[in-house]
């Protein structure tokens, strides 16, 4: 398997640290607000990478993180006057019901909260000061960049750039303008705090996830992973503090996702972003659609694209998902009715292709995660699954190109979330009323029944041993 390594810039083979097991943290949400689709991408993105390893037979440590506190949770708190773990208990519970509907792997992913940290905080910041990299000042108790390795290495900028554009806004309590604080001390008696050795206040947002990665994955992981816009500070800055104090590398691989834009007025594609406002939240989207359809939109595209939402391409999506399910839903189908039987040459075939099908679908995802070459082999199985299996097929070709499916399906994630409440039998039902209108000689009713079918994405087939009928 080849990843694409932001440390490096290039494609890299993914060899982890210890044969067989792979160690991964992804920067999650803060929990101050409703998830919105930009929130979504990297949730997807490695929760598919984190299934597509599992397959491949690797043992996941797989770690999503909640931020629980921070100055915007603190600041909605102070806005609805209530506790700040009021705020964080209401979109942790929002967030799992967002991540149920993405079908993230929840069963198999860890949730550390930030403020069930705050010991390991307290020991990594005091390992820093030890060590001569972080100071106490009025304010906070900050990291020195000065004394990190090659700052800058993961984002590419240049300390002498970066402290030129920070003097802008000088903090007078530190002793360089790129400094980031490890402690915050505590304002005002209402602030939420923690009493520590430089008094009472909590943590930095930064050294939140460096020391959750470090206390449940160890000093060096495999992978690091989150969006492109965390580049810089934050991962930037969770390297130079842990691997300050480890003196080992933090991350083997680090994966960041693109951003997702949204078509604007004049037509033209805009940075999705709260202060544009023209940001959709996953709790709207779902209003109109199952969120296991921007699941398979953010799929569509190759993680490190950028990808346009749009209401047009949801309702692309939503075909694109329709021939997915009833392609699925025609083989179980099949698979209830059919007898045994050898094997018609066309069948085999088949078989073959869907081999050959779940091949490319691997290669694909083996190659830095391209879901959108791996969906289209997808695509393809039921393409030629619905051309050529019908009654008359043999329950073994039915049974294995359904197996294949199935579980390219479950890699990607791509659950079966259609309404299918006695869907077969509405159709059969309506089978009969047009067999009715037809014995009836009620040809216009049987015509408008064949058409109200063919909408739904069914096919009509007249034999001389009656009416079969097909899922495009």
């Amino acid at each position: 398997m080849k990843i694409y390594n932001t440390l490096t810039r290039r494609k890299e083979d993914f060899l982890p640290l210890e044969e067989g097991k792979v160690r991964m943290y992804v920067c999650g949400p803060t929990v101050y607000d409703f998830i919105h689709i930009g929130n979504a991408r990297p949730l997807v993105v490695f929760d598919t990478l984190h299934r597509f390893l599992r397959w491949q037979g690797y043992d996941v440590q797989y770690v999503v993180n909640f931020t629980d506190i921070d100055d915007k949770i603190i600041n909605r708190a102070n806005d609805e006057g209530v506790p700040f773990t009021d705020i964080t208990a209401k979109y942790i519970a929002a967030f799992e019901k967002n991540a149920a509907s993405l079908n993230l792997l929840e069963s198999e992913t860890i949730h550390p909260r930030a403020t069930e940290m705050i010991e390991p905080i307290i020991t990594f910041v005091q390992g820093l000061i030890d060590k001569g990299a972080a100071y106490d000042a009025a304010d906070a108790v900050y990291f020195d960049v000065s004394k990190a390795k090659d700052y800058g290495k993961l984002s590419g900028k240049k300390i002498d750039d970066l402290q030129a554009g920070a003097r802008i806004r000088v903090n007078e309590a530190k002793r360089n303008p790129l400094d980031f604080a490890l402690w915050k001390k505590q304002k005002e008696a209402s602030e939420p705090a923690w009493p520590s050795p430089w008094g009472a206040g909590r943590p930095g947002w930064h050294i939140e996830c460096s020391t959750m990665s470090k206390s449940l994955l160890g000093e060096t992981i495999d992978i690091h992973a989150g969006g492109s816009d965390l580049e810089f500070p934050h991962h930037e800055n969770e390297i130079a503090q842990t691997e300050t104090l480890t003196d080992h590398p933090f991350a083997r691989y680090w994966m960041h996702n693109e951003m997702i834009t949204v078509s604007g007025a004049d037509g033209s594609h805009e940075k999705m972003s709260k202060s544009k406002g023209n940001f959709f939240m996953l709790k709207d989207i779902e209003a109109s659609y199952d969120l296991i359809l921007v699941r398979l939109w953010l799929l569509s595209a190759h993680y490190r694209s950028p990808i346009n939402f749009s209401r047009e391409v949801m309702e692309a999506t939503k075909n694109g998902y329709e021939r997915l399910m009833n392609g699925k839903h025609n083989l179980e189908r099949l698979l209830a009715h059919n007898a045994s039987g050898d094997m018609s040459q066309e069948e085999k075939k088949l078989v073959a292709f869907t081999e050959e099908q779940q091949t490319a679908f691997t290669d694909a995802l083996a190659d830095d995660l391209n879901t959108a070459d791996a969906l289209t082999a997808i695509y393809e199985i039921v393409r030629l699954a619905n051309a050529t299996l019908n009654e008359d097929s043999a329950k073994e070709a039915v049974q294995a190109v359904y197996e294949h499916l199935t579980s390219l399906l479950d890699v990607l994630g791509i659950a079966d979330h259609s309404n299918r409440d006695n869907l077969d039998e509405k159709i059969e039902a309506l089978i009969a009323e047009r067999e009715a209108a037809r014995k009836a000689k009620d040809f216009a009713k049987a015509d408008a029944i064949r058409d109200e079918l063919a909408a739904q994405g069914i096919q009509l087939k007249d034999t001389r041993t009656g009416v079969t009928w097909s899922r495009e």
